[in-house]
């Protein structure tokens, strides 16, 4: 029976899958904008360039403590029963078969806290609050540090320099997959998808302003499982500001998944004013049943 004041669940978030098989060691696909114009006038990527073999992960950065999800915001007496929070999960997560089992130290009400599945698991996804269906706010170089123009909580940056006046600016997060409220079971016998997207700035600051970095690793955080790598190429047509997407499905990546290294790096040019830089917004780790 429903709970009285209980609010359902809110829409899971729907990926649109644009890679291969998450053990191919290397892609060499980007995804296209479905509607350049809804979405400032998106550009398609030339074929990207990709190294002879995949970079080794860095020493992945340590996990913070899982973020809260939303929560239906209820007081202690109105969080649903154990059956209707199944009832709720169930409906909302349309596992294959229908039915989910659980291990005996999960419930459905702790479940129903957590939600991890159909959710965003990366902190601070669009951190200097920028609006992919418009063009990119235009900037000018900066001396101010990047930490100071956003809410950047979760990422790990550094920068890398290169020849000449460019350098990239390197964002990157861990995610304790089991410390979401995933458990053991599910990631090893259902093996769900695991998506990642990403939208960058078309700077045409250089070829190439953007690439992105995929492990998927072990409860060592050092044995890689499947990876993807890609570093895409715009035309260069059009004005810059335009927001191209990325996006990759990890599928059939075996037994033993327990974290997802996401790194992305923009591109940088030294100016007499200071840094101009490329930017990238609505990064996301997220898992999904299997269609």
């Amino acid at each position: 029976m429903p709970v009285d004041g209980l609010r359902p669940l809110p829409p899971r978030v729907n990926p649109e899958p644009g890679g291969g098989a998450g053990t191919v060691a290397q892609t060499r696909r980007m995804e296209e904008v479905r509607d350049p114009q809804a979405l400032g006038g998106g550009m398609e990527a030339d074929e990207p360039a990709s190294p002879q073999e995949p970079p080794s992960p860095p020493p992945p950065p340590s996990p913070l403590a899982p973020a809260a999800p939303e929560t239906p915001g209820l007081p202690t007496l109105e969080q649903p029963t154990e059956a209707y929070a199944r009832q709720l999960l169930l409906q909302e997560w349309a596992p294959p078969g229908g039915s989910l089992e659980l291990p005996p130290r999960l419930t459905w009400k702790l479940l129903f806290l957590r939600r991890p599945l159909y959710r965003n698991l990366l902190r601070s996804p669009n951190p200097e609050g920028i609006n992919i269906y418009e063009p990119a706010p235009p900037t000018g170089p900066t001396q101010q540090p990047l930490e100071t123009l956003g809410n950047f909580r979760g990422w790990h940056i550094r920068t890398e320099k290169l020849q000449q006046n460019l350098s990239w600016t390197v964002k990157q997060q861990c995610v304790d997959l089991l410390a979401e409220g995933l458990w053991e079971e599910l990631l090893d016998d259902e093996q769900p998808h695991i998506t990642v997207m990403d939208w960058y700035e078309d700077s045409q600051l250089d070829t190439c302003v953007y690439e992105l970095h995929v492990w998927l690793l072990a409860a060592d955080r050092r044995t890689v499982i499947a990876q993807h790598h890609v570093a895409p190429r715009t035309s260069g047509r059009g004005p810059p500001g335009r927001w191209v997407q990325v996006s990759h499905v990890f599928r059939h990546y075996g037994p033993g998944v327990r974290f997802v290294h996401f790194l992305h790096k923009t591109k940088n040019r030294m100016e007499r004013g200071g840094l101009r830089r490329t930017r990238a917004t609505d990064s996301s780790v997220s898992v999904q049943f299997r269609e």
